[in-house]
């Protein structure tokens, strides 16, 4: 680990050294439940996408977009509930609040961008912090992806209320998630670690009927 001070903030790196095995949220599942391996037949493919860099960003709408755009190359979502993604579609900016959002990047990067945000925005009013460890993301696809998301949150999914580039927050079973609609043929769920390997047998049970298949 190492970490750098800004002022009166001291920022640290949480990501342990890569000497050190880690687990993903949903290693227990793994290990422990079924773990249905993709079929030709399957209409429903669950990927978990772990070890993700996740920042919360607070403050003004307008020094965060300048410091975004010049460190990370995306601005801030347009409009409320909307999502940004790069060119690449491995790094996301997401509403959550009229003064906060959420930044995913790939394993690794968060702590360098944490660094560069913080160097950018210098005095302005801000927060930054950095949730990477509290959270995973599962992505699913298929032509029945739909259909399990149908049975698993009240939030209407149908494409004329979601359409591709909108997240919200909602309730997902008996727990809450952020559901996100990267690409017309992929769903994204973030779900908080404690509640990850619930989430994963939900939609296990859910997808059955669909062949659901777990891509590892």
């Amino acid at each position: 680990m190492s970490d750098t001070t800004y002022g009166n903030v001291a920022t640290f790196d949480t990501r342990p050294d890569m000497a050190i095995p880690r687990e993903s949220p949903l290693s227990v599942a793994y290990h422990r439940g079924s773990v249905p391996a993709p079929s030709r037949d399957g209409q429903v493919l669950l990927e978990e996408k772990p070890f993700l860099g996740h920042l919360i960003l607070r403050g003004g709408a307008i020094v965060l977009d300048e410091a975004l755009r010049e460190v990370l190359g995306i601005n801030l979502p347009g409009r409320p509930l909307g999502l940004a993604l790069d060119e690449s579609g491995e790094c996301s900016v997401q509403w959550m609040s009229p003064d906060e959002w959420l930044v995913i990047v790939p394993g690794g990067e968060e702590f360098e961008l944490e660094n560069r945000l913080r160097s950018k925005l210098g005095e302005a009013h801000f927060a930054i912090v950095n949730v990477s460890g509290g959270q995973t993301l599962v992505e699913l696809s298929g032509e029945k992806a739909r259909d399990v998301l149908m049975k698993s949150v009240p939030y209407d999914v149908h494409p004329q209320n979601f359409p591709v580039g909108k997240a919200v927050s909602t309730v997902f079973a008996k727990a809450s998630a952020i559901l996100r609609r990267p690409a017309e043929d992929r769903w994204e769920l973030v779900l908080r670690r404690s509640f990850a390997d619930y989430g994963y047998r939900w939609l296990l049970d859910a997808g059955e009927e669909f062949g659901i298949g777990v891509k590892r």
